[in-house]
């Protein structure tokens, strides 16, 4: 179907501001940029909210835990922002994770994984695994319950949330979610120097809104660095659609929007999942684009996926 008429007048206006596109920007001017577009739609619900560092493998690593007025142990949930492993951090997905917490209501662990350039891959890979092993191990102290965790993110959050519950299996921790909004599974096509043929969704949608092929290619490039990109772009924690398996992997939510250039990759993750045996909850959003997740201060369908999150973690922590 065509754009979603809020959606295009919303990003008609947005291009009238002018200004250059993430690829164009230094990774410190994207994020600064991405900082703004986060904080021009005001704050999410009050509840306590506290900062701290847990340790790692390789650093300490910052995260922020939202704990809702609600008799505990809470299920939890660990989250891993967006951003092309490049830009995000704990502010610009501050709002999502207060209504995900207080809505559902869970803990919600948000982690500051380490960023590209300076760090590059598997760097945040590692983190978000550790964050999560610590939250496995320690979920009780925090008032939440460590049988009753998922994990979740977008975009590049959502590439993190499907490496970690890979992950989860193997080392035999089941988790009750992995809640996957337009994840990044299949990152092979995506650097400026590769041949492998790109998926449809990439070319059809390559100018966006909301994601460009360009800014995919200037994030591959920085999580890449002076690495081999086919080494990364096919190892299953950047591309986990190359899993060597995928059964008995967490239970998925898994959402997607018609507009986006890495819509195919979640798609085929679905179908994956699927295949494997998986229980998969699935929507494509129609006429929408990339960064639907974060617009629903402004947008109707926004909104709803942002409930429909609440509703797949309510349902899988009742289980």
């Amino acid at each position: 179907m065509p754009l979603n008429p809020q959606t295009e007048a919303f990003f008609n206006a947005l291009a009238e501001n002018g200004g250059p596109k993430t690829h164009e920007l230094s990774p410190e001017e994207a994020r600064e940029g991405y900082r703004a577009l986060a904080s021009a739609f005001g704050p999410g619900p009050e509840l306590k909210v506290e900062d701290r560092t847990i340790p790692g493998s390789e650093t300490d690593i910052p995260v922020r835990i939202y704990t809702p007025d609600s008799t505990g142990p809470l299920p939890v949930l660990v989250y891993f922002h967006g951003g092309g492993w490049v830009i995000g951090d704990l502010d610009t997905h501050d709002r999502e994770c207060r209504i995900l917490a207080a809505e559902t209501p869970c803990l919600v662990v948000s982690v500051d994984y380490r960023l590209a350039p300076e760090h590059a891959f598997p760097a945040g890979h590692v983190d978000c695994w550790d964050a999560t092993a610590w939250v496995l191990e320690n979920a009780a102290t925090l008032g939440g319950d460590p049988d009753n965790v998922a994990v979740g993110g977008d975009s590049a959050g959502g590439n993190l949330a499907a490496f970690v519950a890979l992950a989860a299996r193997d080392a035999g921790h089941p988790l009750k979610l992995q809640l996957l909004v337009y994840p990044a599974t299949d990152g092979r096509a995506h650097h400026p120097d590769s041949d492998h043929e790109p998926l449809p969704s990439l070319i059809e949608n390559a100018e966006g809104p909301g994601l460009t092929r360009d800014t995919m290619a200037y994030f591959a490039v920085h999580v890449c660095q002076d690495n081999d990109h086919l080494t990364v772009t096919t190892d299953r924690r950047m591309s986990p659609l190359l899993a060597d398996s995928h059964a008995d992997v967490a239970p998925a939510y898994i959402a997607t929007c018609e507009y986006d250039p890495i819509r195919d990759e979640g798609n085929l993750y679905a179908e994956k999942l699927k295949a494997a045996g998986v229980e998969v909850q699935f929507r494509e959003w129609a006429g929408q684009p990339h960064l639907l997740f974060q617009l629903s201060p402004v947008l109707d369908d926004g909104r709803a996926l942002l409930a429909e999150c609440v509703a797949a973690l309510q349902q899988a922590f009742a289980r």
